[in-house]
């Protein structure tokens, strides 16, 4: 059973529609596919009416979090999507998405890029804006080679020159939150240095005290010792570990299902879960 519990649809900053992206996992031979777009549950029911046979949908979001200075993300899977206070948090950092994201392009025009709002409105299209929107107008413009390296100091990473502060979660809320929505709640790519500051050991150790109950370990991000490192961290703290494309269709380079979850964490996810089950493909 290959299993990918991190993707992203148009709902979002993926270039897939949440249909596009459950037929393209099943051409990748997934059997299980977790569309968990960044503070957002729009593109599910599309997802689950494309659903095609023999795979399963696992639903699930990507939380924008920080602690002190370091940006943080947090998956959550099988929550119930109508948790007022789970869906308020979510809905505060959507709304600020798009002010933060004019913010940046205004910053990148002090800095002399050409770069328009209209330009990053039609890239999002009706997805939720973020930075990637803003990154692949720049290498729309041909400033940068790729949207990772529009994630540099000279550019969107965090702290750089063109870089606007948002509403974020506090990662301890955001566990508490997912959990009593019914939720799972993984730590997303924690080593990724392209990324920024890391989140401190301690301070993970300190999530699954408070019930975080896994971490992204395979991920593309994360070199062989981040690994090696992160599951011993898991080990260590009683978290589960899992594996994820963190896939985005043709904004990044990474494909679906390049690293995945085992079968057995993913069924501890799923019976640990009481807010949503996995939604099973005519068929599946």
């Amino acid at each position: 059973m290959r299993i990918d519990l991190h993707t992203h649809s148009t709902a979002s900053d993926g270039t897939d529609t949440p249909a596009e992206l459950v037929r393209n996992a099943v051409r990748a031979g997934l059997d299980v596919v977790a569309l968990t777009d960044h503070d957002t549950v729009g593109g599910h029911d599309e997802a689950t009416a494309a659903l095609p046979p023999g795979l399963t949908l696992v639903t699930g979001a990507e939380l924008s979090c920080r602690y002190e200075d370091v940006g943080v993300h947090m998956l959550a899977y099988l929550f119930d999507p109508r948790e007022p206070e789970f869906a308020r948090e979510r809905e505060l950092v959507r709304d600020d998405r798009v002010p933060r994201a004019r913010g940046m392009v205004a910053k990148l025009r002090e800095l002399g890029v050409p770069i328009t709002w209209e330009q990053v409105a039609r890239i999002a299209g009706d997805g939720s804006v973020g930075r990637p929107h803003v990154a692949s107008a720049l290498v729309e413009l041909g400033v940068v080679g790729s949207v990772s390296d529009a994630f540099a100091p000279d550019w969107l990473a965090d702290g750089g020159r063109a870089y606007v502060e948002k509403h974020e979660l506090d990662p301890f809320t955001a566990v508490r939150l997912v959990k009593a929505a019914g939720g799972v709640a993984v730590l997303a790519h924690p080593m990724a240095v392209k990324r920024g500051a890391r989140l401190p050991e301690k301070v993970i150790g300190e999530l699954a005290e408070a019930g975080l109950d896994g971490v992204e370990v395979d991920h593309m991000d994360h070199d062989e010792a981040a690994r090696d490192r992160l599951r011993g961290l898991a080990a260590d703290c009683g978290l589960l570990v899992t594996g994820s494309s963190d896939y985005h269709g043709s904004r990044k380079t990474c494909v679906l299902g390049e690293y995945t979850t085992d079968p057995e964490v993913y069924g501890e996810i799923v019976r640990r879960a009481t807010g949503a089950f996995p939604v099973p493909g005519a068929g599946g």
